[in-house]
């Protein structure tokens, strides 16, 4: 399982010179909890830093900084993990375990954004396919109880 088959691919992006305030906006009406910080290269839109609520909260909020007078490029504190289309799904998991990260943006082959990988989303996708695996497990079940005498 690649990352590319399950990542969502419509990704909310953000310039690094927009104000913090706008950041949150994108935020609030596309009911997400991060915005991808990217930069033009060469046509591409290319990943370089993650805003999310969380960093909102603890990089804005709580010192009492202007999220008007903040560029989100200021906020952004450490290096960008990011994931490629066709790492493995367990491997992207991994990363995000060790990096303690919720969110990894992914990249095609030239480093270009092409969607965005969520534990949430994940969550939902092994929710399903252990609902699919529990089905398995009562038709079965079921069908060995209508064989029996």
């Amino acid at each position: 399982m690649q990352v590319g088959e399950f990542c969502n691919r419509e990704v909310i992006i953000i310039g690094g010179d927009e104000s913090v305030k706008a950041a949150a906006e994108l935020m609030r009406r596309h009911h997400v909890g991060d915005v991808v910080l990217v930069e033009e290269r060469e046509g591409r839109r290319i990943p370089v830093g993650i805003i999310t609520d969380r960093d909102l909260v603890l990089e804005v909020m709580v010192p009492g900084l202007d999220p008007e007078a903040l560029a989100v490029k200021d906020i952004v504190t450490s290096a960008l993990s990011s994931v490629r289309v066709d790492d493995s799904l367990f491997d992207a998991l991994e990363m995000m375990r060790a990096k303690a990260v919720r969110r990894l943006p992914v990249v095609d082959a030239d480093g270009a954004l092409a969607g965005i990988l969520a534990v949430d989303d994940v969550m939902a996708l092994l929710t399903e396919m252990l609902g699919h695996l529990s089905a398995v497990v009562e038709r079965q079940r079921s069908r060995e109880a209508s064989q029996r005498p």
